[in-house]
């Protein structure tokens, strides 16, 4: 007799049913008998979820949707304004007087607005304080260089109109869009100046009360401009007589003054815009000198030079210069500009910026605050 260990081995050895005991059917149903257990096994293995270790949840990242997400903070930077202030049809409208013989003149606005800072062009306060400038006047004279001069120039070079022009009105507003600063030149009396077309010139022989006029109907050509460019140092400049009428009405309509003045000695005209409060600005630097040294290209390079010499405890050096409309000139310009752009010492700024403004005058500009923004 079998020992009980044996007999129940006995009773659970897989026997197969009667028919099968050989041959194919028999290979066959061990087949399916084994297909079917591994079946079973992984169904279970699917069925059951996958064990989580706490510290591996922990570190898998949350969805895309769920993140927070934050940038970089970038610096503060201040925006650049606008090349002009943007004035309303009624505020420029108010800056105009008709007067009874039709002229249409500048004038200080109801609110204080004076023309010469409504008008001037705005430039980076963020740039280098060394700063130049550049003029280039008695444009006008010739329509094809008129037309290279706003068109082909930067806009941060001024530009100072004859009033004679024809059509000068809308060569200002031209000059705008390509955000030139504009000026007229003082029509005086010069012998061997250029030659005014329909403009009677202030002469020393003429009273003050007819400067007035002439210079009255040179305001009247155009609009939108900063002031006027005094040519050179003669005797209207140098007569207190003869500049005191014309610096009055200059300074009652709100507008500037520059002058090119290559002596040492202060004009009347100077005394007296620091008397009636007039914004000035001077230069004795002529560019296009015919008997310079190092010609038009060395005198560019050598005022951006000077301008941007610095050592420890020297105040930043200004300094703008005035050029003639001619071809080499705007070619000169175009190239320097080129040049000044690869260095960072110095910044080229309209002419207002070389402007002085001494203490009648800021207290004029405090009558309307916004004045004294940039």
């Amino acid at each position: 007799m079998a020992d009980e260990p044996e007999r129940r081995r006995a009773l659970f050895r897989w026997r197969p049913p009667k028919g099968l005991t050989s041959g194919p059917l028999a290979a066959y149903a061990l087949v399916i008998g084994l297909t079917a257990a591994c079946a079973g096994l992984v169904y279970l293995q699917i069925d059951r979820p996958p064990p989580l270790v706490e510290e591996a949840a922990a570190a898998t990242p949350a969805p895309a949707a769920t993140r927070p997400v934050s940038s970089l903070k970038l610096p503060f930077r201040r925006p650049r304004p606008l090349e002009f202030r943007a004035l309303t049809l009624a505020e420029r409208n108010d800056m105009v007087e008709v007067t009874a013989d039709g002229l249409r003149l500048p004038k200080i606005s109801f609110d204080g607005w004076m023309p010469w800072i409504a008008y001037a062009r705005r430039y980076d306060p963020d740039g280098p304080a060394a700063r130049i400038g550049l003029l280039i006047i008695n444009v006008g004279a010739n329509e094809t260089l008129m037309t290279r001069v706003i068109d082909e120039l930067p806009g941060e070079v001024s530009i100072a109109f004859l009033p004679g022009t024809p059509d000068l009105a809308r060569w200002m507003k031209r000059a705008h869009a390509h955000n030139h600063e504009t000026y007229l030149m003082m029509p005086v009396e010069e012998p061997e100046g250029i030659g005014e077309r329909g403009i009677r010139p202030i002469s020393p022989k003429a009273t003050g009360e007819e400067n007035v006029k002439r210079l009255q109907e040179a305001m009247a050509r155009g609009e939108g401009y900063v002031g006027f460019v005094m040519p050179t140092a003669g005797p209207v400049s140098q007569s207190e007589e003869i500049a005191r009428p014309l610096m009055t009405e200059i300074a009652d309509r709100g507008l500037g003054l520059i002058e090119i003045n290559p002596g040492p000695t202060p004009t009347a005209m100077y005394r007296l815009s620091t008397e009636l409060g007039v914004g000035y600005a001077r230069t004795s630097t002529v560019l296009d000198y015919r008997l310079a040294r190092n010609g038009l290209d060395g005198n560019l390079d050598r005022l951006a030079e000077w301008t941007g010499e610095s050592w420890p405890g020297r105040p930043a050096r200004h300094d703008f210069g005035v050029l003639q409309p001619d071809d080499a000139a705007i070619d000169a310009i175009i190239a320097w500009r080129g040049r000044l752009a690869k260095q960072n010492a110095v910044s080229l700024v309209p002419i207002i910026g070389h402007f002085e403004c001494r203490s009648a005058c800021m207290a004029r500009l405090r009558l309307q605050p916004d004045q004294l923004r940039p």
